[in-house]
């Protein structure tokens, strides 16, 4: 996974650990970076922007365990690999429950652990990959809503809804991959791009007044659709 060199991002109080993960996946290629604890490592997430989180799981004051329920809830979905002494089942539907995406119990082999990284940075590329952009000249017509990217309008039974710019470039890019899920995270950089710093309670908003305007009843939508704790997705059809 030396392409593009993918960034590995470790949370782990022990120095010892960090030093060790640090010289291991430069050595491999892979860019790095470290925080010693939960909140510290939070805060990094968006500057750093990792393709994988290493995550201890037994810290001082947020466990790993509430780390990556914090970073789900803000619709992040980097992978997340567990690294913990603790291997009995009860730990390991924990953080799987926790929205982790693998768990590697210590001591652990080196190259495992690399081919477990490149496993999962690869499936995240590659699933962002099938996400199709955009297409300005198209018009993508689900139910009785269509919306024109030309036109740079949508129309619910023939009568254009009145969306601002931002809610328009929300409505495109979901109706453009229609089933696919797109977390708060991602539609925010879509609209603000790399570089804004991601705000899961403006998307809520957003797709809440969306919603006031497309969906006969907003309270049970058929069009703008929540996954549940990973973010939203248009429906394929109605």
């Amino acid at each position: 996974m030396n392409d593009n060199k993918a960034k590995v991002m470790l949370i782990d109080d022990d120095a010892g650990m960090r030093l060790l993960m640090e010289q291991l996946f430069k050595s491999a290629g892979y860019a790095f970076c470290a925080a010693s604890g939960g909140e510290e490592g939070i805060a990094m997430l968006s500057q750093e922007k990792p393709d994988l989180l290493l995550l201890d799981v037994m810290m001082p004051g947020l466990d790993g365990y509430e780390v990556c329920r914090r970073i789900r809830a803000e619709g992040r979905r980097v992978p997340v690999v567990f690294l913990t002494a603790k291997g009995d089942i009860v730990d390991k539907k924990t953080g799987y429950g926790a929205g982790g995406d693998d768990y590697v119990v210590k001591p652990f082999n080196n190259e495992e652990l690399l081919l477990r990284v490149d496993a999962l940075i690869r499936r995240r590329r590659d699933d962002l990959a099938d996400r199709k952009p955009i297409d300005r000249s198209g018009t993508s017509k689900i139910g009785d809503l269509e919306i024109s990217c030309a036109a740079y309008e949508a129309r619910l039974r023939g009568e254009v809804v009145d969306l601002t710019a931002k809610e328009f470039e929300i409505v495109a890019l979901l109706a453009s991959n229609p089933g696919q899920v797109f977390t708060r995270e991602q539609i925010f950089q879509h609209l603000w791009g790399e570089d804004g710093q991601p705000d899961p309670n403006s998307i809520t908003v957003f797709v809440h007044k969306i919603r006031e305007k497309i969906e006969d009843n907003p309270a049970k939508p058929k069009y703008l659709l929540t996954v549940w704790r990973v973010g939203y997705k248009f429906a394929e059809r109605v």
